[in-house]
């Protein structure tokens, strides 16, 4: 008996790029999540998503760097609370990470290019 179903895909198929508007939605998604999350949907997104486009690489690279260079003012915030002003930079920290990241999520819905300030290159 012939079956005539296709043979399963193979998993080292090429990567498919995503359309444009995919792309812009995966990178404000990246942003956005980055406010609640930290650095975990930048480092899923680029794991996932880097090979899939320029624009969501770029995107999800940019993030990563933002997040991780917050994770560690974070860090030393908590190292700071020993003499009081941790609280502050920690507050600073936050409200860093609110406006930056609204701002690079709106650049990437307008499918423009954003680098955040005071970022840490670690990804290249």
């Amino acid at each position: 008996m012939s079956d005539s179903t296709p043979p399963p895909a193979s998993p080292y198929a090429p990567i498919q790029p995503m359309s444009p508007s995919d792309e812009k939605l995966w990178a404000t998604l990246i942003h956005v999540g980055g406010i609640f999350f930290s650095f975990v949907p930048a480092l899923v997104g680029y794991l996932v998503f880097k090979d899939r486009g320029p624009f969501i690489n770029a995107h999800a690279r940019t993030a990563l760097n933002f997040q991780i260079t917050m994770a560690i003012a974070y860090a030393v915030s908590v190292i700071l609370m020993l003499v009081v002003i941790g609280y502050l930079t920690m507050f600073a920290v936050a409200i860093i990470i609110l406006i930056f990241s609204i701002i690079a999520a709106v650049a990437a819905n307008n499918g423009q290019a954003y680098k955040y300030p005071l970022t840490i290159e670690f990804i290249k």
